[in-house]
């Protein structure tokens, strides 16, 4: 599953979630975080904070290297690639 947009990237958290048994809530209190924030991050909502949500991914299981990149990069001539470098793995839009 590649995820490219928010709410993808909630219902994934959602699915891990209800895959471990706990409850928003319990998710909420185990990050640290506002019960209202789990809601809005599992229902898609483009403003969530992208720390929160990480911290969120981890405690469902989800990684970020667990997420295959959307597409291949760009093959861009004027830029260097570098296969050691974590961020030319991030796709451009």
């Amino acid at each position: 599953m590649s995820i490219s947009n928010a709410a993808e990237f909630g219902a994934l958290i959602r699915q891990k979630r209800k895959k471990l048994g706990i409850t928003q809530e319990e998710l909420a209190t185990r990050c640290g975080v506002g019960l209202r924030f789990i809601v809005e991050l599992e229902a898609g909502k483009p403003s969530c904070q992208l720390g929160k949500a990480l911290t969120a991914a981890v405690e469902v299981g989800l990684h970020l290297d667990d997420v295959p990149p959307a597409r291949a990069p760009r093959a861009d001539v004027s830029a260097p690639t570098d296969e050691d470098d974590p961020l030319s793995q991030i796709p451009s839009y």
